[in-house]
């Protein structure tokens, strides 16, 4: 698996959209997104994402680092 980067809130937003979810609302400094049969994310819209952070929300989503990669 490669290695996550620390990639901004916006990047990683665009990254979960191209690999099917939603983005429904924002909420505060955080973007909810959202895919049927799937659990809702909270991304945080900061400068960086940690790649715990990032690295749990891909495990969530079901996917694997390199199509996030790939998409940002």
């Amino acid at each position: 698996m490669p290695k996550l980067t620390n990639i901004s809130g916006k990047e990683a937003v665009k990254a979960f959209v191209k690999s099917g979810y939603n983005h429904v609302h924002t909420s505060g400094d955080h973007a909810i997104l959202q895919k049927a049969g799937f659990p809702t994310l909270s991304i945080p819209l900061h400068k960086e994402v940690a790649r715990f952070l990032l690295k749990s929300q891909v495990k969530r989503a079901n996917l694997n680092s390199r199509r996030i990669l790939k998409a940002t």
